[in-house]
């Protein structure tokens, strides 16, 4: 049985092709989550004025990899410190965000974000922005049909993505892949 997870790390097209190449992710897409309209545009999202963030959906399966891998992931292809921006993307469509289809989930990811937290503290970088929020108060509005796998239809295309350079230290090595790397 595979799970749903949605995360917002700026510019939706590098983030997606990072999860998609994941083993264990079984689909990806591209949309909103977070704002105020409903079945908002990307022109519209890019206004701010719907409250959006670009967002990946990641259906995965557990059983090969598991949510703390993909939080793993998250944490280190961004950085969490930036309030809404990314690199030169700026406004608060690039915002940080991890939006949790469960408890468990959630649990999973408030620890993750304390744990990284440590990380960063321990090189002197400044505090995770990251917000935290129940996927079922935010509904997904899918992304227009060109945004979708981007990068895998334009390879040399845009990929903005900032990191902070620090590896999360992941613990749950039940899920089968090696420890995460900046």
């Amino acid at each position: 049985m595979s799970e749903i997870a949605y995360f917002a790390t700026g510019c939706f097209w590098g983030a997606e092709r990072r999860f998609w190449q994941m083993p264990g992710v079984l689909e990806t897409s591209v949309g909103y989550m977070g704002g105020r309209r409903e079945n908002p545009s990307y022109e519209q999202v890019c206004t701010g004025v719907t409250g959006h963030a670009e967002v990946v959906m990641v259906q995965f399966d557990p059983t090969v990899v598991g949510y703390e891998r993909l939080l793993a992931e998250f944490w280190m292809m961004h950085d969490p410190t930036s309030l809404n921006r990314q690199g030169n993307d700026i406004g608060t469509q690039y915002r940080s965000a991890i939006f949790t289809t469960s408890a468990s989930q959630s649990e999973m990811a408030r620890r993750s974000h304390d744990l990284y937290q440590g990380a960063l503290n321990a090189e002197g970088i400044g505090e995770i922005v990251t917000e935290i929020s129940d996927a079922s108060s935010h509904p997904y509005w899918i992304a227009e049909e060109y945004h979708q796998k981007y990068l895998k239809k334009n390879p040399n295309g845009y990929d903005c993505h900032s990191s902070t350079g620090v590896t999360y230290p992941l613990t749950d090595a039940s899920d089968g892949i090696e420890r995460a790397k900046a």
